[in-house]
């Protein structure tokens, strides 16, 4: 019996809260945790109007306005536990 774990090693979930909505944009990534709050940084200290640019895990990107972000919440995936456990 072979047991294969469906998580990818090393993806990170994020959700962006958005301004004026009652839902958030949730979705995971192949970035690292510092990769994502770097851009998310980035993005919202620019002079001017400005775009947060992330992608997810598929190949889709994600572009959000700076001044409807309500907020970001980087959290790193658990792995789960594959076999027996006691």
């Amino acid at each position: 019996m072979t047991c294969v774990d469906d998580e990818k090693a090393g993806t990170v979930e994020v959700k962006i809260g958005i301004a004026d909505s009652n839902r958030e944009l949730a979705f995971k990534t192949g970035m690292s945790p510092e990769d994502v709050e770097k851009r998310v940084e980035a993005a919202l200290t620019a002079q001017g109007r400005s775009v947060l640019e992330l992608e997810d895990e598929k190949g889709r990107r994600y572009l959000v306005s700076t001044d409807k972000v309500a907020y970001v919440e980087i959290g790193e995936t658990a792995r789960r536990a594959v076999g027996f456990l006691s």
